[in-house]
């Protein structure tokens, strides 16, 4: 069984996806629809920004979303038995398995980043990667460190020995001291704008909520195995609700691609920018078969 996986933040370049409006009148058609639904030109910046331009959330997410679907678009036989998409990669894997029409998926991509940006401003934060250290010890560390004041918790169940967590700016550096302390092989602060994943993200949980009330959603022609729980979700009330806990719940990669391996799934195609999602299923499942969706 085919699994089609999406990436999410991170994964952007300059230059991402001007193949694919250059060579494919069907991507162009979704690219050019989506700089008139943003208002602006989102493939400019795509294809010539700087890293600096990329790196702005309102920028990042509707074009690493965008490069997804597009290429997913235009794929022949892709067909999924399953999709799972890593954060903001949900949308782009509702997409695929329609729930969401595209320009739907577009509109609450550009008010998700819009909302987390608003959070960031409002309740400022970080992240930082630990490797080498085992989740449960990480999970115990943060909610001692947590209890005493300072907000930090595990955000990202990326693959076994890399957790990402979120939290306050004294939170993540209390953080990085006590995991090394009790063994971390490296703790990373990473260059974000905020702590994503955390409760820090709760006015832009609450923001996304109406404008996921306000959209229509339909039963999945494929289950989405959801970052929230790792599960199997076909119902759109469920994945509705899903998607709103999603912003201040942990991304449960390692537990998803697990799941997907237990539910059948011998084979993984990323389809998006990079190749950051095949790095980590070959460490969580390396029986699987892993490749890139390619025109």
């Amino acid at each position: 069984m085919k699994a089609v996986i999406f990436p999410g933040q991170g994964s952007q370049f300059s230059g991402m996806g001007r193949d694919l409006y250059e060579q494919h009148p069907e991507a162009k058609r979704l690219m050019d629809q989506a700089n008139e639904i943003l208002g602006f030109s989102l493939t400019d910046v795509m294809f010539a920004g700087s890293e600096e331009d990329l790196r702005r959330t309102d920028v990042t997410q509707p074009a690493i979303f965008l490069h997804s679907v597009a290429l997913a678009a235009v794929i022949p036989n892709l067909r999924p038995d399953m999709v799972a998409g890593h954060s903001l990669g949900e949308f782009s894997a509702l997409v695929a398995a329609k729930v969401l029409k595209f320009e739907d998926a577009l509109r609450l991509v550009a008010q998700r980043a819009q909302a987390m940006q608003a959070a960031c401003q409002e309740q400022p934060g970080t992240m930082a990667a630990i490797l080498g250290l085992d989740d449960a010890t990480t999970a115990r560390i943060c909610q001692v460190i947590t209890a005493a004041g300072n907000v930090v918790v595990a955000a990202n169940y990326n693959c076994p020995g890399q957790l990402v967590v979120s939290g306050s700016q004294r939170g993540i550096e209390l953080a990085c001291e006590q995991l090394k302390a009790a063994g971390a092989k490296r703790a990373l602060p990473l260059p974000v704008g905020g702590a994503f994943h955390s409760p820090l993200m709760q006015s832009a949980e609450a923001a996304l909520a109406q404008a996921i009330a306000a959209t229509t959603f339909s039963a999945g022609i494929c289950p989405v195995y959801q970052n929230v729980d790792a599960a199997p979700h076909t119902d759109a009330d469920e994945i509705r609700e899903n998607l709103v806990r999603q912003l201040t719940a942990p991304v449960r990669w390692t537990q998803s691609v697990q799941r997907m391996v237990q539910d059948g799934a011998t084979e993984f195609v990323e389809c998006g920018p990079g190749k950051v999602l095949q790095g980590l299923v070959k460490k969580i499942a390396a029986e699987a078969a892993v490749s890139s969706a390619t025109v």
